[in-house]
């Protein structure tokens, strides 16, 4: 049985996250699957690497998935683009080795969060960033950033629908860049937890604000406690953009 990789790129503004749900087909999996079990004659899941939230876009999910019968790879990309919606693109196909996973073979994921920092708003990008209209200060957000590199045990940036056996994850970089009024925040680790990715934006984001100080970070950490970390970043400005294998 051919293994088949797919990259995928996707607005996630108007579904459910990438994970199919039993009462909807409004997710990004919903989706993938209905026209693949189109394409093979049978029902058929596609297995994801990274379970986005509701609303949150990606330009490099990667999934994989198994087919009685050969197609090539241009068929793959062919088919899938012809029936997906808009707003989901198939941008790459291969042909792997029977025992690649693309949730268990990944060594890294590399989240991109953006911040439109202007006092007035974004007409073309809200729907793509979170609008904070005071001056956010990049030293104090670096400064801050840099407490979470490492592993730790990430309990108090997790959120209670999280069910993994461990909360210990290992934060490999963070940077932080500005360029005409947008902060693009990448973060690269080895696994996230739910809404993590978005509540570390969010303490960041108090840092630049002046709101908390980067030495409290590591307080709040290691007290586990989910409230200490204060707010959390909007979905719509968060993109899976990498995954490493």
């Amino acid at each position: 049985m051919p293994n088949y990789r797919l990259t995928i790129q996707y607005d996630g503004g108007r579904y459910r996250g990438w994970q199919r749900l039993g009462n909807t087909d409004n997710t990004i999996q919903g989706k993938l699957d209905r026209v693949l079990s189109e394409m093979v004659g049978e029902d058929t899941e596609i297995i994801g690497c990274s379970r986005t939230d509701a609303g949150v876009h990606a330009f490099g999910q990667i999934a994989n998935f198994h087919a009685k019968r050969h197609f090539s790879e241009d068929e793959v990309m062919e088919y899938f683009n012809r029936y997906l919606p808009d707003d989901i693109s198939v941008v790459g196909v291969d042909i792997v080795s029977d025992r690649f996973h693309s949730r268990y073979n990944a060594k890294s994921k590399t989240y991109l969060y953006r911040i439109w920092n202007r006092e007035y708003s974004h007409p073309f990008m809200r729907k793509y960033s979170m609008h904070v209209a005071e001056k956010l200060d990049i030293t104090k957000m670096l400064n801050a950033g840099s407490y979470f590199v490492g592993e730790h045990d990430f309990t108090a940036y997790s959120n209670a629908k999280s069910k993994k056996k461990s909360m210990v994850r290992n934060i490999i970089s963070i940077d932080i860049e500005e360029e005409e009024g947008f902060i693009d925040i990448r973060i690269c680790g080895d696994g996230f937890l739910y809404n993590m990715v978005r509540k570390i934006v969010g303490t960041l984001t108090s840092a630049g604000l002046g709101e908390i100080e980067a030495k409290d970070i590591p307080d709040i950490i290691d007290s586990g406690v989910r409230k200490e970390t204060g707010r959390m970043a909007e979905p719509w400005g968060l993109y899976l953009e990498k995954i490493e294998y």
